[in-house]
């Protein structure tokens, strides 16, 4: 079944949704821009979820394109998914690593039973993909992941990603 996708310009750490997906760096410990907000006010419970990962079969961090779950501390949601998106290289075709990040984010949602996910606009900020294509890979790989989640909403932090998801939803 394909999740009804919907946009919002907005702050993805005050979304309602079952599950928030962070786009988190390799060490799951934090660090700027969206996985720094999604800690920052989450609280400290996510921060030691992610100590426990580290601690278990994630001792080397988590892989790019790949997701993982922890309590959502005390955003409003049950879950973050974090995923670790791949940095934009003009000379490597890494678009494959980027539309893992959601594929991977749907599936650990359908193990969660989550019904609602809430994703950024993963690899857009210091990992510097190009908007619109992030939006086409984006857009893209979430229509066509067969997933049991209900809705897709795309917590968008500015206009000029809006209006690149939007042009993608046609």
């Amino acid at each position: 079944m394909t999740p009804a996708l919907t946009l919002v310009r907005g702050d993805i750490t005050r979304r309602s949704a079952d599950a928030i997906v962070n786009a988190a760096n390799s060490s799951l410990l934090g660090g700027g821009g969206v996985d720094g907000a999604i800690h920052r006010r989450g609280g400290p419970a996510i921060l030691e979820d992610c100590r426990r990962l580290r601690a278990s079969g994630y001792g080397k961090g988590l892989p790019t394109g790949q997701a993982v779950a922890t309590t959502a501390g005390d955003l409003d949601a049950r879950w973050v998914i974090h995923t670790v998106g791949p940095v934009f290289s003009a000379a490597e075709d890494r678009s494959a690593l980027l539309a893992s990040c959601y594929r991977e984010s749907l599936r650990v949602a359908d193990e969660l039973g989550a019904r609602t996910v809430a994703f950024p606009a993963i690899s857009t900020g210091v990992y510097r993909w190009p908007m619109e294509d992030a939006a086409r890979i984006a857009v893209g790989t979430v229509r066509n992941t067969p997933t049991a989640v209900d809705e897709v909403t795309f917590v968008l932090f500015d206009d000029r990603a809006h209006e690149a998801f939007a042009r993608q939803l046609g």
